[in-house]
């Protein structure tokens, strides 16, 4: 029997959380992540944030990277003045999964960035974000579900060949494309919502919550890039 891959999910860091008799910091993962990962062939392992200078030995052990979705990027990582819309900054978190990123990236570690993920990843390259699209986002905590089109000859392409309605929920986007990405799938309104590095091992980022709808295909192609990755290794 193949082992399945282990795949790293990052992971939200929470003052005074709350479950049962408890109120601690707690490192929090919404459950569709993990699910996600396990349908989609994969073993999957929680990151909670640390001390940047791990970040190349944790990355090291895994087969495969999901950097998860969460609060909005610090606006100071990509050199823009902090919108009013914009949420507040968690620097913990911004600068241990951008040293996952960079990890990942110099190891050909598959790597996948979901909605903040995507944003991060771009950033990580030196690209800009959106700090508020308007309309989008309105009510918090409510997913709503758009149209996505792929790009034809892409990794997302051949994951996901057509047009199809993706669970999201985002009031940031990508502006200024990071240094060798490409767009890779398009909103109706021409709002990226995927990128990818060509020539790298496998790095695709998507601006929705996959992990919030039924469609495995994105997970599973990341999880068969970790597992030809385990193969060669």
């Amino acid at each position: 029997m193949t082992a399945r891959p282990l795949i790293g999910v990052s992971t939200y860091l929470e003052a005074g959380a709350r479950w049962g008799v408890w109120e601690l910091d707690a490192a929090l993962l919404p459950a569709g992540y993990p699910r996600l990962v396990q349908r989609a062939g994969g073993l999957a392992a929680m990151l909670p944030p640390d001390d940047p200078e791990h970040a190349a030995v944790t990355v090291a052990r895994l087969d495969g990277l999901v950097i998860a979705g969460g609060p909005d990027v610090d606006p100071s990582r990509y050199g823009a003045e902090r919108s009013a819309r914009t949420g507040p900054p968690a620097p913990e978190r911004d600068a241990w999964e951008l040293a996952l990123i960079e990890a990942a990236l110099a190891s050909g570690t598959p790597l996948l960035g979901i909605c903040r993920g995507m944003q991060l990843l771009n950033v990580a390259l030196g690209g800009t974000l959106v700090q508020h699209i308007t309309g989008h986002a309105e009510v918090l905590g409510v997913f709503g579900r758009h149209p996505v089109k792929p790009v034809p000859g892409t990794l997302y392409g051949a994951a996901v060949p057509e047009e199809t309605s993706v669970p999201a929920y985002h009031h940031q986007a990508v502006d200024r494309l990071g240094e060798g990405l490409v767009a890779s799938a398009y909103a109706a309104d021409g709002t990226v919502e995927a990128v990818e590095l060509p020539g790298a091992a496998w790095v695709l980022g998507v601006q929705w919550h996959p992990e919030m709808g039924e469609d495995v295909r994105v997970m599973r192609a990341l999880v068969r890039a970790a597992s030809a990755g385990r193969t060669r290794r």
